[in-house]
């Protein structure tokens, strides 16, 4: 029975590398995590801040020497909105520690919705401004020379 894209991996992942965003899986309450405040308010809630902040810690703790964070995070949707509370949390956590982050777009989009167009557009320059201003050094990845805009 698989209940989410991990289920796909053939790599089995630790339990504690993975926190599933009930709300928006494919049978959730809210569809789909399509605007940068959606994901930015996912964790504004005080549990989630939580529970993220232990699975890190708990990770942490393994490292001997820790020297920095890697994060890879879709721009063109919500996420974009999550990468950002995240790099924001490690960056306040851990402010002696460099930040790598990569902003991925997609190859291919979906052409002729205007509505998506402009959602796609907002999250991309939302998640560059606020990704940026949190890592030591940001990185935008697309296989596409545009971002995945027009």
């Amino acid at each position: 029975n698989m209940r989410g894209w991990s289920d796909y991996l053939r790599v089995r992942l630790h339990p504690k590398s993975l926190y599933i965003i009930r709300q928006y899986m494919h049978n959730g309450d809210c569809g789909c995590l399509e605007a940068f405040g959606q994901g930015e308010s996912l964790l504004q809630d005080p549990g989630c801040i939580e529970e993220l902040e232990d699975r890190l810690h708990f990770y942490v703790e393994e490292c001997d020497y820790l020297q920095g964070f890697q994060v890879l995070c879709d721009l063109h949707n919500g996420f974009s909105g999550v990468g950002a509370k995240v790099t924001e949390l490690l960056c306040d956590e851990y402010s002696g520690k460099g930040i790598l982050t990569w902003g991925l777009t997609p190859v291919s989009s979906n052409v002729g919705d205007c509505q998506k167009d402009v959602y796609r557009l907002m999250n991309t320059a939302l998640g560059i401004v606020r990704l940026s201003s949190h890592s030591s050094l940001f990185c935008p990845l697309s296989l596409r020379g545009s971002l995945g805009i027009k």
